[in-house]
């Protein structure tokens, strides 16, 4: 069973259907919509800031969701995909989006609706970004936003559905 454990006087709220890993640890000031999946070894860790997940969000092994202190909490949409090892770090990310596996994106960044931020990219704190997909360190766009890239990010979502029924 995964940790879920309250902290100062705050306890996490599971929506309907989740599937948490045995290793996930969820912590102090965290709600999650319906359908969601934290997997192996992900931190969701609502202790300086609170964190709120909408539904169908899948947050794959060794992903940290954190804030700041008194400055910031970590906002995610629905139908997001959050990859192995990402940092999502007090910041807001729309609906429809993936964040690559071992991607960072920091604090009081807005990341829209149908967006891609590629694997190992870095989105440094305060940044406001436009529909597409964005890569590199720093991030920069490489492509515009589209109908197809929202498709391609909600189509990851939905995988998640499936594959979190193989472990239920």
């Amino acid at each position: 069973m995964a940790i879920i454990r309250t902290l100062k006087g705050d306890t996490p709220k599971i929506g309907e259907r989740a599937f948490l890993a045995e290793t996930a640890a969820i912590i102090g000031s965290v709600e999650m919509g319906d359908d969601c999946s934290v997997w192996y070894g992900a931190v969701l860790r609502g202790d300086v800031g609170a964190i709120r997940i909408g539904d169908r969000v899948n947050i794959q092994d060794n992903a940290v969701l954190h804030a700041t202190y008194q400055k910031s909490e970590c906002v995610i949409g629905n139908d997001v995909s959050i990859g192995h090892g990402a940092n999502v770090h007090g910041c807001i990310i729309g609906n429809d989006v993936i964040i690559g596996m071992g991607a960072i994106v920091m604090d009081h960044t807005v990341v829209p609706d149908g967006t891609i931020i590629a694997a190992g990219a870095v989105v440094p704190a305060n940044q406001v970004l436009e529909p597409g997909i964005y890569a590199g360190i720093p991030a920069r766009k490489i492509k515009d936003g589209s109908e197809a890239i929202l498709a391609k990010a909600h189509a990851n979502a939905q995988n998640y559905l499936l594959y979190k029924t193989w472990y239920e």
